[in-house]
């Protein structure tokens, strides 16, 4: 659905986010629905991107400033989360290098995933707290790599870097663009230049292998930082094609290949089962953090991906949080094909392998789903308050799986 076109409701009867602020009245309502709301017309969608308008929106960060100043909870224990993690400190040095490698020989890639950490982590300190030393701090960090990086590389592992690591360092960039000595036209270039190309390439060719080769999270932040770069550059075209694949892609990060087969009224609450879920629990959960992002950084935009296809992400959530709470779930026996001939594996039972991993991913769907929407998102709620408060990169070990989320969603997303 193009960013300039009319939106309709979505599959399963919901009204999108854009079509309720139609109908209750263009402003009103998006002063009702949140700071991030852009008003519309009865005929078009907005004209231009909301900043702040990634994973957080200017009411988001002034809630979270308000009520840390405070001292309420749960915001006041998120952001004692936030100040006590290493990467948070504003003496953090960048170490920007031109070649980021992931895969293969020479590996550095946790150079810039730990410096994308403690860049959104001072930025977060910056616009929570107003601590100028922190602002400097996410600046110098973001402009070295800016200026810096002209390759990201590796065996297949290199698009799952281009994808993670641009959806998060174009947030950090958002949270830091209206700072006058961070140099947002650097940054935005670099994006263009160096992320975008192979996020694009592999949602376009998949590395040349059969088309449900990847696991859903590969297409998930390749999709994820293409809308982020959309909205870091004010490009339309590139948003809608993150929009557009999410809901009619060919690979496994679409909705409906995301979450293939979907179980009603199971003890009262409609579940979704995930694609990685007969794989493994850590993957699983990191799918929540990452079509999580995408429906987030969406809604900032006017688009409620949350809701798309009778609320099918939800479900999914609810599928992913009941088992990983020791519940019983259904499963359906997946199969699919790999490799370049498409030759086919089955999964016959879930994978219990990482099973209860704690991601911070469950506080920006608990407060969706659950605070925004008002909807009885019972497991979804329990594992956000199982898991809260929640930290960051450096808070969940030093391997790229504690890295996977930007994460401090009890202190931005708390309702």
């Amino acid at each position: 659905m193009s960013r300039t076109s009319p939106h309709t409701s979505p599959e399963g009867g919901q009204v999108s986010r854009r079509g309720l602020l139609k109908t209750a009245g263009g402003l009103t309502a998006a002063l009702a629905l949140g700071a991030g709301a852009t008003a519309t017309t009865a005929d078009a969608a907005p004209a231009a991107f909301t900043h702040p308008g990634m994973l957080h929106n200017a009411g988001d960060i002034n809630r979270a400033k308000v009520r840390v100043a405070a001292g309420d909870d749960p915001w006041l224990s998120g952001w004692n989360r936030l100040t006590a993690n290493s990467h948070s400190q504003s003496t953090w040095a960048p170490r920007a290098t031109a070649t980021v490698i992931r895969g293969g020989t020479g590996e550095n890639y946790s150079l810039l995933f730990n410096d994308i950490a403690a860049a959104y982590q001072n930025a977060l300190r910056w616009k929570v707290g107003g601590t100028e030393a922190n602002a400097r701090c996410a600046a110098n960090i973001l402009n070295a790599w800016s200026r810096t990086l002209t390759t990201v590389t590796g065996n297949a592992d290199r698009f799952l870097a281009a994808g993670i690591y641009g959806w998060q360092f174009a947030n950090a960039c958002e949270l830091m663009r209206d700072y006058p000595a961070f140099d947002l036209a650097a940054a935005q270039d670099m994006m263009v230049r160096v992320f975008y190309p192979l996020n694009n390439q592999f949602l376009t060719g998949h590395n040349d292998a059969c088309i449900t080769n990847y696991w859903a999270n590969w297409d998930l932040c390749n999709m994820a930082s293409v809308m982020a770069i959309g909205i870091l550059t004010d490009n339309a075209a590139k948003y809608d094609q993150a929009v557009t694949y999410f809901k009619s892609g060919a690979g496994n990060g679409s909705i409906q290949h995301a979450v293939p087969f979907l179980y009603g009224n199971v003890e009262g609450y409609d579940l979704g089962q995930w694609q990685e879920s007969g794989r493994d629990q850590g993957h699983t959960v990191m799918g929540m953090g990452q079509m999580g992002a995408l429906c987030e950084m969406a809604w900032n935009q006017g688009d409620d991906l949350y809701s798309y296809d009778g609320r099918r992400f939800m479900k999914a959530a609810q599928y992913v949080a009941k088992y990983n709470l020791n519940m019983n779930v259904p499963f359906t026996t997946y199969t699919w094909g790999t490799g370049q001939n498409c030759a086919q594996q089955s999964q016959t039972v879930l994978g219990s392998g990482s099973r209860g991993q704690v991601r911070p991913v469950w506080a920006m769907l608990h407060y969706h789903y659950g605070r925004r929407l008002l909807l009885d998102d019972k497991y979804i709620s329990q594992m956000c308050f199982t898991v809260a408060p929640e930290g960051g990169g450096g808070d969940y070990g030093t391997t790229s799986g504690g890295f996977d989320q930007l994460g401090f969603g009890t202190l931005m997303y708390a309702k």
